[in-house]
């Protein structure tokens, strides 16, 4: 069961962002005490498990940071923790890891999250990849920069044009506003001090990345900087962000004995694997395994929460399954709010379940994301608040 979960604002990446000088761990921290406060009724003792993602695990992101997250967060020292990776599906793994744990009945109660500070630690830093990827030719160049990925998608899918790209991004930001405007947004927001040595304290309330005042002509005229003349910008990609996100996970008799309020159950979920130079499609075969390990049909889904990587991605998977766009993304996605690699899976399930919670009319949500080096995730959940047949 999907019990709560929250994230800090996601800051733009580099020295003038909101986190340029705030520690990765204690993005974490702040979200993990957020979950605990929020749920007084969750003893401390009774955390089975902290499972915390980051991509580059280095710095003030490594040191196992699930435990040592835990630890800095106040934890008892019995409660474990642990590190995991899986690029920009981490926080996504963290949670169907521990969802494993729980079905398997290792524990009852865990934690589940990710992070990432992309500004102190650029995607690939520290990164030595074996020659013989190229030499032998397993993969194509273009596959370890995600930009020419996105490129390689357009060249696959003629017929989503730079403009379709575009229109789809603008919708993006006009959703993720309505949604600020409207306050759906801010409950799952842990407000989070900031330091910098110019400025001294502050504190971070809203996203950093929304641009609200986009516009068409505005998105026509950005450069293509990953191939003269292309179709990927930086107006219809997601940022270059940092942010953390965390989410109780418990066992549905765990909640019940515990109090827990508990807002949908995973149903099943499925990784799938794709040629990593059109990586942005994998988000099809792993939502097709999904749907079939649960006996579902596209058909049944309301609600998808995909991640924005480009849009380009989303729109071959909308093409592929034929799905409403009404459907998707209804608050907005990473193309507006950012794209902290290993956290936004969270932030899609933290979205759904609100979702869920304003839409008793449906019954099955979907979240899903493709992932470097050729993947794709996808978790489909039951809305348990609502009376949908």
């Amino acid at each position: 069961m999907f019990v709560d979960g929250v994230r800090t604002p996601f800051g733009r990446s580099g020295p003038k962002g909101l986190y340029a000088e705030t520690r990765a761990d204690d993005m974490v921290v702040r979200v993990i005490r957020e979950l605990m406060r929020r749920n007084p009724d969750l003893p401390p003792e009774r955390v089975d498990e902290v499972a915390i993602a980051a991509t580059t695990q280095i710095g003030d992101q490594g040191l196992t940071i699930g435990r040592s997250a835990a630890v800095l967060a106040g934890l008892p020292k019995s409660v474990p923790g642990y590190a995991i990776d899986r690029m920009c599906a981490g926080a996504m793994t963290a949670v169907t890891t521990v969802a494993g744990g729980i079905a398997f009945g290792a524990y009852d109660v865990a934690i589940a999250g990710g992070v990432e500070h992309m500004g102190r630690h650029p995607m690939g830093e520290g990164l030595d990849p074996n020659p013989r990827f190229l030499s032998e030719k397993l993969v194509d160049p273009s596959a370890l920069v995600m930009g020419m990925t996105a490129e390689n998608l357009h060249d696959r899918y003629p017929e989503i044009t730079k403009e379709r790209a575009d229109a789809y991004a603008l919708r993006s930001q006009e959703k993720a506003a309505k949604a600020y405007a409207d306050g759906r947004i801010q409950p799952d927001l842990v407000p989070t001090a900031i330091r910098t040595a110019e400025k001294g304290w502050g504190l971070a309330v809203s996203d950093e990345a929304p641009r609200p005042d986009t516009t068409m002509a505005g998105l026509a005229g950005l450069k293509t900087p990953f191939r003269p003349h292309g179709h990927v910008t930086a107006g219809n990609s997601s940022g270059i962000n940092d942010g953390a996100t965390g989410c109780i996970v418990a066992a549905s008799e765990a909640a019940e004995e515990l109090g827990l309020n508990a807002r949908m159950r995973l149903v099943s979920y499925a990784f799938a694997g794709v040629d990593p130079e059109v990586m942005g499609v994998g988000p099809i075969p792993s939502t097709e395994r999904a749907l079939r390990l649960a006996g579902l049909d596209v058909s049944d889904i309301g609600l998808f929460e995909i991640n924005e990587a480009f849009a380009v991605q989303v729109l071959a998977f909308l093409d592929h399954f034929g799905i409403d766009e009404e459907k998707v993304n209804p608050w907005g996605g990473a193309i507006a709010f950012g794209h902290p690699l290993a956290s936004s899976g969270v932030r899609l399930m933290t979205q759904l379940a609100r979702q869920f919670g304003e839409r008793p009319d449906v019954r099955y949500g979907i979240t899903t994301m493709c992932v470097g080096m050729g993947m794709g995730g996808t978790v489909i959940w039951e809305n348990i608040g609502g009376n949908a047949a």
